[in-house]
């Protein structure tokens, strides 16, 4: 329980320093100023090399959504609501979460091991000793581009599974793509976009600053690495899923 309490503090703590060292990396002058081409290379790896699984994920999601509820809803002639269901489902819930947790495959897994590897080769004491601070160096980067690329993830995952289902709907459904693109532009609010960027937002934080902590809490080599890489898979996961929760049960009660 001791040790529990304490990673927690140490959580807490790193969470803190690299929020608030994310305004003075990006505004401050020359030499404490973040390097943007080390952004731009975050992002890189994080977002754009994420967006050809993540855009298959959530096609793949948006047929599945529309074949397994289309049965149901023709037994009551709805047929067609199957595209306001999913566009829902999709933009509120299913968009931001899926993309998350392939992001936390992704990315989030290779964040800690590379900053495991550094810690396991001393370059951030090497860092240290140069006057460099890592959580600016290491972790705002990585925090800045995954949540600047999650919530792009997050857009074109949405228009994804969209697509997805609209294919499935025409192909299987006899549903005219346009009556499909109505019925979903009809139901879905500029809230429920916002909510689903919220959540996205929220979780490319969760995904880079749990990947940093246990990356930089990596001990005993190789072996070390290998077992907080995979815990940064679990916990992400079960974080992810928490927040989630949180966050719709307060968008509900709000009547958002």
């Amino acid at each position: 329980m001791r040790q529990t309490i304490e990673m927690i503090g140490d959580f807490g703590i790193l969470l803190k320093d690299s929020v608030a060292a994310v305004g003075p990396a990006l505004f401050s002058g020359r030499g404490r100023r973040l390097s943007w081409r080390n952004l731009w290379l975050q992002m890189n790896r994080i977002g754009v090399d994420s967006l050809p699984i993540v855009t298959l994920v959530m096609a793949c999601i948006g047929a599945i959504l529309a074949m397994q509820m289309a049965p149901e809803l023709a037994r009551f002639g709805l047929v067609p609501v199957t595209a306001d269901i999913v566009a829902l489902a999709t933009f509120r819930e299913m968009g931001p979460l899926v993309s998350a947790v392939v992001l936390t495959g992704f990315g989030g897994s290779a964040i800690a091991a590379e900053i495991g590897t550094m810690v396991v080769g001393e370059e951030i004491e090497a860092l240290e000793a140069h006057a460099i601070d890592p959580i600016r160096f290491l972790v705002v980067p990585r925090l800045v581009a995954s949540v600047i690329m999650m919530v792009c993830l997050t857009v074109v995952g949405d228009l994804a599974a969209i697509v997805g289902a609209m294919v499935v709907g025409a192909l299987f459904l006899h549903l005219n793509p346009v009556q499909f693109y109505e019925h979903a532009v009809q139901l879905l609010t500029v809230g429920d976009f916002v909510t689903g960027l919220i959540k996205a937002a929220v979780f490319g934080l969760e995904i880079s600053i749990i990947a940093c902590f246990l990356g930089l809490q990596v001990r005993g080599g190789a072996m070390g690495v290998g077992i907080n890489t995979s815990r940064t898979v679990v916990m992400t996961i079960v974080a992810l899923i928490l927040t989630d929760l949180f966050f719709t049960t307060v968008f509900f009660y709000l009547g958002f």
